[in-house]
């Protein structure tokens, strides 16, 4: 039983994690990692699991935008690029960090995001 609910928790904690990321293009690092660290896995492995739930939701969410005919391919090139190149480095820069300072990297991003996304008229 205690499986099934844990199982259970994780399947709903997936779909607001989904319905996050359709919404507002976010939903790994903003809903997963905070809960993720709330229920005792470290700050690094939140990261990088996250990371690995983005791969089919972005997927699924990219197709369908596609249909929708909202997905703009001449920025995806561009930045897709940067984007890897900067995850490869990225991965590793953050594995050498210590734990607390990559939680505060995460923080003050989350704060520069929403105060940017708050104040700024869009």
């Amino acid at each position: 039983m205690k499986v099934i609910l844990f199982f259970g928790g994780l399947v709903l904690l997936g779909l607001v994690s989904g319905l996050v990321a359709a919404l507002c293009g976010v939903g790994g690092g903003i809903v997963l990692v905070p809960v993720f660290k709330a229920i005792g896995i470290g700050h690094k492995t939140a990261v990088a699991s996250s990371l690995a739930v983005i791969i089919p939701t972005a997927l699924i969410a990219t197709m369908k935008n596609h249909q929708a005919g909202l997905v703009d391919w001449r920025l995806v090139g561009g930045v897709a690029l940067g984007a890897v190149v900067a995850a490869y480095f990225g991965t590793d820069l953050m594995q050498s960090l210590r734990n607390p300072v990559v939680v505060r990297i995460f923080a003050v991003l989350l704060l520069i995001t929403g105060l940017q996304m708050l104040l700024v008229k869009p």
